[in-house]
């Protein structure tokens, strides 16, 4: 019997000098690991040369998500403390957006009943409902929310970048096809691509297909558990339209080099759970097949990484406002 995987088998020294603290001068100057699936040979390259490891056929999926402006430091009415407020996305079945998840740090500070506001007093929030892992549910009750973020929210980079977000993070934080707001964070990898790379894998014969996944908090999120299995994955939205659907199970079938929800380097996780969201649901809800049908998936990822659970929208963050899980 195989011995299960542990969180240790999977731990290696990473020195943090060699985390790069600011991106490369051009996007396609970032280094690039290539693995051949068949040796395991490894290749020290550039993305600028990704389509030397390319061939006509094959597809890149690429994720229109962009990151929203989320956190935003407020006051507490009450006692003039200042507060950090992630605003992750708005609360299903809301008026008009009024009605928002967030992540609050420090968390103790931030109850239920606070009532939250920006130094000026243009805009103030009301806290709801009080979660786990600081996780919080707050009404607006003034102001213009998506305009206070516009003006003064920052992005939330990752944590294992140590400077404040500047001026340049607000472009260079996203991918050039991002399309639709709605990410608190980037996916990283497609950072890496620009325009003219993908007009010239284009004129090779790669297609860039269009999908859609918005990176939630659980990408920053530390696995705790020394079961990999136990570990709490957030739910995320996402969309593959029936023209991607074809066109990856197209590639697919040509048999292309790369997977065909986007090569490793290029959000492989946001990929693999929309992809393995979409053939959970066809196993659901369509008849059996092996083969990939088109048409067109949205929804959300599932909070289970076994999916023993129905991917019911924010069902997660319903549980554990409840304080029961």
């Amino acid at each position: 019997m195989s011995q299960r995987l542990r969180l240790d088998d999977l731990d290696y020294h990473l020195p943090p000098e060699l985390i790069a603290q600011h991106p490369a001068a051009r996007r396609e100057d970032a280094r690039l690991l290539v693995v051949e699936r068949g040796t395991g040979a490894l290749h020290d390259s550039r993305i600028a040369s990704i389509g030397l490891w390319l061939r006509s056929g094959d597809a890149l999926a690429v994720n229109e998500t962009r990151v929203r402006p989320a956190r935003l430091e407020l006051l507490r009415s009450a006692t003039r403390g200042r507060v950090e407020i992630l605003f992750v996305r708005p609360a299903p079945m809301a008026a008009e957006g009024a009605v928002w998840r967030v992540l609050a740090r420090p968390a103790k500070r931030v109850r239920e009943g606070e009532r939250l506001e920006t130094p000026d007093g243009s805009l103030e929030i009301d806290v709801i409902e009080s979660g786990a892992d600081g996780e919080r549910v707050v009404r607006v009750t003034r102001g213009d929310l998506a305009r206070t973020l516009g003006e003064r929210g920052e992005l939330a980079l990752p944590p294992y970048i140590h400077h404040a977000p500047g001026p340049t993070d607000r472009d260079r934080y996203q991918t050039v096809f991002a399309r639709v707001e709605g990410a608190i964070a980037a996916p990283t990898a497609g950072l890496h691509f620009t325009d003219e790379l993908l007009r010239t894998l284009a004129l090779q014969g790669v297609a860039s297909v269009r999908t859609l996944l918005h990176v939630g908090p659980g990408t920053f999120r530390p696995i705790t558990s020394g079961d990999p299995r136990a570990h709490r994955m957030d739910e995320e939205y996402y969309e593959v339209s029936a023209e991607a659907a074809a066109a990856l199970t197209g590639a697919r079938a040509a048999g292309d080099a790369s997977s065909p929800w986007g090569p490793p380097w290029h959000g492989r996780w946001s990929r693999r759970a929309t992809r393995t969201t979409a053939a959970w649901r066809r196993r659901r809800d369509g008849p059996a097949s092996t083969s990939f049908r088109p048409t067109r998936f949205a929804g959300w990822t599932p909070c289970s990484p076994t999916f023993t659970c129905p991917a019911r929208r924010s069902c997660c963050w319903s549980r554990r406002s409840r304080g029961r899980r």
